[in-house]
C-alpha cells in the first residue's frame, strides 16, 4: 500500500522554474528520510537533493544554488524547487522514501519528466 506519487513536471524554458512535489502514502513519513533523484537519457540515475528526518538537506553539486526542497511532515509531502532551470537538467525525476533504521525500507515513485528547452 505504500505510495509516492510525484507531480510538477512539464516543459519549460532555460532559465525558467519549476516546483515538484511527491505525495507520501502508507509509511510513517516523519521516520524516512526523502530524496529526489533524477535519470536522463544515456546517463546513471543520480542523487539530486535529500533532506533528512531532522531536516538537513543535501544536494548534488551541480544544482547548489538552483534547486531547494523541503519536506511538510504534517501533509506527508517533499517538494523540490527549481530554478535557473539549464537543459541538462532535463530529465525523469523521481521520489524516493528510505527508512534510516530498516534498509529494505526503500520506495520509489514513477517519476515525472522535466524538460528543459527553448
Amino acid at each position: 500500500q505504500v505510495q509516492l506519487v510525484e507531480s510538477g513536471g512539464g516543459l519549460v524554458q532555460p532559465g525558467g522554474s519549476l516546483r515538484l512535489s511527491c505525495a507520501a502514502s502508507g509509511i510513517i513519513f516523519s521516520t524516512y528520510a526523502m530524496g529526489w533523484y533524477r535519470r536522463a537519457p544515456g546517463k546513471q540515475r543520480e542523487l539530486v537533493a535529500a533532506i533528512t528526518i531532522g531536516g538537513s538537506t543535501n544536494y548534488a553539486d551541480s544544482v547548489k544554488g538552483r534547486f531547494t526542497i523541503s519536506r511538510d511532515n504534517a501533509k506527508n509531502t517533499v517538494a523540490l524547487q527549481m530554478n535557473s532551470l539549464k537543459p541538462e537538467d532535463t530529465a525523469v525525476y523521481y521520489c524516493n522514501a528510505k527508512n534510516p533504521a530498516y534498509r529494505r525500507y526503500d520506495y520509489w515513485g514513477q517519476g515525472t519528466q522535466v524538460t528543459v528547452s527553448s
